[in-house]
């Protein structure tokens, strides 16, 4: 009864229902996109689903990732997941990796399953994740937002182009912001995951026209679709797979020019907390801009928003450790980029990015 309306489709019927059912599926990011791919493919039936997701819900993210609510704020994003879509389908299988997706770990994983979502936000991880998946021979469908524009495409299906045949190099570094720095409207990755889940089910089932060799733009505010092709570059795919011996030693930042080094809330806060009341030698500047409703000011901490930093250097201590914050740590890395030849920053100066996001960090202090 659960799958009926699948069944009664002459295109699919039981032995396509028993297909989906034997598939098993990793979703990297259970985020705005992650979500609907979720949901969808749970309630399709596919056999087994794996989440892989380090982060944590934020109030930020309900505005679009769906599958989460008041209780989940602070759970881990995979297996606050896993627990929601439990109830959607208790007749498969969901397995959570609350872990960050690396160099280590993702041929290990993605040789449990037989295809990969790329429901991720950075261009570092979406290298990785393609370069993985051709090392492990499994097709990936792939999706990115920005702001009310999407696209969809399948790569490494079938001999297929893969993400570096249509972008062989990551963009510069701070040149293509994410959605915590230029927002997105929540329906978007909405549809976009959709399609993802879509192309997934035709994959199984063998049905219609993969989007292999294609890229499906999608434009919110006109309705407007449109699809380029996209050719195989053997040079590129032969550069991953020469890679292979060396795969699991390589790190993410290897495929991208952004660097950040990240630490947990609680670090920061220890870490901040301990320079400040023992060593005195910390300055925290906060670049956010004003629409993103800083709140964080004072003695210990410097709002200076980030198109004003230039002509701000001097407020800086260059005797002190300086932390630049942010949103998502893109206005972060800037930041550092504006000032490096302008201070001489003391060795073990260090950046915090993803946090703040409920503009809390100055009551801790």
């Amino acid at each position: 009864m659960r799958y009926n309306r699948h069944i009664i489709l002459s295109e699919i019927g039981q032995k396509g229902q028993d297909k989906l059912s034997k598939a098993k599926v990793l979703v990297i990011g259970a985020g705005g996109l992650g979500c609907p791919v979720l949901q969808y493919l749970t309630a399709a039936g596919i056999g087994t689903i794996g989440i892989v997701d380090f982060d944590s819900v934020s109030k930020s993210n309900l505005q679009r990732q769906i599958l989460y609510g008041t209780s989940s704020l602070g759970k881990n994003k995979a297996e606050a997941a896993k627990t929601r879509l439990e109830d959607l389908n208790n007749e498969i299988s969901i397995i959570a990796y609350p872990e960050k997706l690396t160099h280590k770990n993702a041929i290990s994983l993605f040789q449990q399953y037989d295809i990969i979502v790329d429901g991720t936000d950075n261009f570092a991880t979406r290298y990785l994740v393609n370069d993985a998946s051709i090392i492990t021979k499994k097709p990936l469908v792939y999706a990115g937002i920005y702001k009310f524009e999407g696209q969809v495409s399948v790569f490494n299906f079938k001999e297929g182009p893969s993400y570096r045949c249509l972008f062989p190099n990551p963009p510069k570094e701070d040149t293509i912001p994410n959605c915590s720095e230029v927002g997105v409207l929540g329906v978007l990755p909405g549809i976009i995951g959709t399609l993802q889940a879509n192309e997934v089910l035709k994959i199984i089932l063998g049905i219609g026209e993969v989007l292999s060799g294609k890229v499906l733009y999608y434009n919110t505010l006109t309705n407007q679709t449109t699809i380029i092709k996209v050719n195989r570059s053997e040079v590129e795919i032969q550069k991953v797979k020469n890679s292979e011996a060396i795969f699991e030693t390589l790190i993410a930042d290897d495929n991208c020019e952004i660097s950040v080094k990240e630490i947990s809330i609680k670090d920061a806060l220890h870490t901040c907390a301990e320079l400040v009341s023992v060593k005195k030698n910390i300055q925290l500047i906060d670049v956010r801009e004003k629409n993103e409703n800083p709140k964080i000011e004072g003695d210990i901490i410097i709002h200076i928003p980030l198109n004003k930093l230039e002509n701000r250097i001097a407020e800086l201590n260059s005797e002190k450790e300086i932390i630049f914050f942010c949103q998502a740590g893109i206005k972060s890395k800037k930041a550092t980029s504006i000032i490096k030849n302008s201070l001489s920053l003391r060795e073990g100066a260090f950046e915090i990015e993803k946090y703040l996001k409920e503009n809390t960090l100055c009551e801790p202090l």
